[in-house]
Formats: C-alpha cells, structure tokens, sequence
C-alpha cells in the first residue's frame, strides 16, 4: 500500500535526521497488540532498502510476534540461545531475501529474559553489531507490561514508542515514556 509505504519512509528519513549518533534503536509500547513489532520490521527495511545494512533484533523473549509468523518458529534458535552461550552469532543470524537485512529472532522462551538481557552479554554483542551494522533495530515486550524494555534502553541511542489510538490511557503512555527517559535513552518520538 502507498500510503503505509510513504509513513515508513518519512519514519525511516526522521530516524536519519536524528544526529549521526543514533543508530541503535529500540521500538516498545505499553501494551501488547499496538503493532509494535510490525513497525520494527516494516522500518528495518525500509532502512535496508535505502542502503543500509541494518539489524533487526527481535528481543521479545516472552511472548514474540515475529517468532510466530515464521514457519519453523520450533527449531529456530536466536537471541536467547545467544546469550546463554548456547549459540555462536553466526548460527542465530538469519540473512533474509531483502539485500542489507539481517534478522536475530528471539528464540526458545526462556525462563529468564531479565537476567539474560542485564548480564552483560546482550551490551557485547550489541558493541559488535555496532561495528557491521548502520542500524540495529531491536523489537522489544511493551515496557507497560514488563520491564525488558527499560533494560534494553540502556544499551540504545534512542527509543520509539508505539501508540495504538484508543487502546492505552494517556496516564499508561506517559508512565512508559518516564521509564524509557530514566534508563538514559533519548525517546526519539512516538508513532
């Protein structure tokens, strides 16, 4: 649709505006089915398609999305397998049809996603995506909900909130925006 494509494009060209520095950014909402993770991926490629080699991290260990929709979501190992050391980077690494793309799923959900988000790894290997990658888009559980988000927010140069019209209150929005500002990342805006 040329509409959505032309949102996802004016997204992309904010995102470029937002200083030179800004290229680790995390996507939340306050609560689940505000289409947050369909506007992470959406944007990373539309990031992708205008030439930068981006990174889509789905760090939603709960309850993913994105995991979900893919066919074998039972055998495909990511993001927490990486962490626990179960896994190398190149065995959680999906390269996807769209040329610049790049895809970390989830993974198996473990019983821990808070601990393994704050041990340390998850900020090394973000430091090595940093050095491959123009931009690593991470998708994240509504920080409404759990506090995963915030966690994560620590290691971003920036974070978007996803707003669904009329599904949170003004007092939910606000109490995620105080959140993401106090773990240090700059809130670049809300979609």
């Amino acid at each position: 649709d040329y509409i959505t494509n032309e949102a996802y494009k004016t997204l992309r060209t904010n995102i470029f505006f937002s200083g030179k520095g800004v290229k680790t950014i995390l996507i939340t909402s306050s609560q689940e089915n505000e289409g947050k993770s369909t506007i992470a991926t959406e944007l990373a490629k539309s990031i992708a398609e205008s030439g930068k080699k981006t990174l889509l991290i789905d760090a939603d260990m709960r309850k993913s999305v994105m995991l979900k929709k893919s066919i074998r979501s039972n055998e495909v190992v990511g993001l927490s397998e990486l962490l626990s050391g179960l896994n190398t980077i190149e065995e959680v690494l999906f390269v996807t049809q769209d040329s610049n793309l790049d895809v970390i799923f989830s993974g198996h959900f473990p019983p821990n996603p808070v601990e393994l988000l704050g041990n340390g790894e998850f900020e090394k290997y973000l430091n090595l995506f940093n050095e491959k990658y123009d931009y690593i888009i991470i998708d994240s559980p509504p920080l409404g909900l759990v506090i995963d988000a915030a966690v994560i927010a620590t290691y971003c140069d920036g974070a978007i909130m996803v707003v669904s019209n009329g599904k949170i209150s003004r007092k939910n929005a606000v109490a995620v925006k105080e959140q993401i500002l106090k773990s240090g990342c700059r809130l670049l805006g809300a979609v």
